[in-house]
């Protein structure tokens, strides 16, 4: 299933990840193990925010996934199911 993962990072925490130089070694982990079809960074409401869009392979993926993030960055996750516009249409086809 196509998700997308948001994670709000703690300020400090992410300020501390890039002083000592580990913030983008895990972002770059992150990126190894979901292969994101998608991936974009910016701040929102005042913290580093990135919006990852991957597929998910089997739910038990989630922990493993969530907890760098959750430990290493103090980090809020949002997961969202997500469709491209050809699933929209594929989906709109099955309604008529």
């Amino acid at each position: 299933m196509r998700m997308m993962l948001k994670a709000s990072m703690d300020t400090e925490k992410a300020n501390e990840a890039i002083r000592n130089g580990t913030l983008g070694k895990l972002l770059e982990e992150s990126m190894e193990q979901i292969k994101p079809e998608a991936a974009y960074f910016t701040a929102e409401g005042g913290r580093r925010t990135a919006f990852l869009v991957f597929d998910l392979q089997d739910p038990s993926d989630l922990p493993s996934i969530s907890e760098p993030f959750f430990l290493n960055l103090g980090a809020d996750l949002t997961y969202t199911p997500v469709m491209n516009a050809e699933d929209v249409a594929k989906g709109l086809a099955k309604i008529r």
